[in-house]
């Protein structure tokens, strides 16, 4: 059975890595990486079922509140104006920013 290019690559980082941190060092290693591995796993399936707040805080919001975050977070005052004026300066303000830059 011949080795392939990959097999040599994986006996000589395991080499390079027994050289580097000595035949001591690697189980310590070995177990940090499972504890990663395990640490990744149980958080990755705790957000399995579980929407983005993004995503929950979306759906809640209607267009218009939306409208309205947004418009604050440009700057731009909403009290005593309309829908359409706030949209109007929502898109005057995202032009401006865009010729800006």
């Amino acid at each position: 059975m011949a080795l392939g290019g990959w097999e040599w690559i994986v006996i000589i980082l395991a080499v390079v890595v027994i050289l580097v941190w000595g035949p001591t060092k690697i189980p310590e290693l070995a177990r940090g990486l499972g504890r990663a591995r395990g640490e990744f796993e149980r958080a990755s399936k705790e957000y399995a079922g579980k929407p983005l707040e993004t995503e929950v805080a979306s759906s809640r919001t209607s267009g218009d509140e939306m409208m309205l975050v947004i418009a604050k977070g440009l700057g731009i005052n909403t009290e005593g104006k309309s829908k359409e004026q706030i949209f109007q300066e929502i898109i005057l303000n995202i032009k401006a920013i865009k010729s800006s830059s």
